[in-house]
């Protein structure tokens, strides 16, 4: 009935992830504003939405105890950052100091749960599961 080049080709659901990270982040957010933080609350944000992102890439690792020691042991590293940090005040877009900070802080973490990965023995029939 169809040639091999007109076979429909099977949909993969969409992912939501970014819209979730966004709706679980929100509230952090609005709790930092409400302290009067919302610096603080950005810098949290950012941190937390890269350490989310990380894990959602890296979701076949998850029955991995190391992963989450690795997990726990970067968002420990982070807690002098969110009082350490400062963003300027003034008329440079957020965006523009925000993003490459966030993007290098993605690439640290990714690094460091690559670099784990490379120690810690793990099966290959676990990563196959998904």
């Amino acid at each position: 009935m169809f040639e091999e080049s007109e076979k429909p080709e099977k949909k993969e659901p969409t992912d939501y992830t970014g819209p979730k990270i966004v709706a679980a982040l929100a509230p952090v957010f609005f709790f930092f504003v409400y302290l009067g933080r919302a610096e603080m609350g950005f810098t949290v944000i950012i941190v937390l939405g890269m350490t989310l992102l990380a894990i959602k890439l890296r979701w076949r690792l998850r029955k991995h105890v190391w992963f989450w020691v690795i997990i726990a042991l970067i968002l420990a590293l982070h807690v002098p950052l969110f009082s350490i940090v400062r963003w300027p005040q003034g008329n440079t877009p957020t965006i523009a100091y925000s993003f490459p900070l966030g993007f290098a802080d993605f690439l640290l973490i990714m690094g460091a749960i690559g670099l784990a990965e490379k120690f810690f023995p793990h099966s290959s029939s676990d990563d196959k599961e998904e």
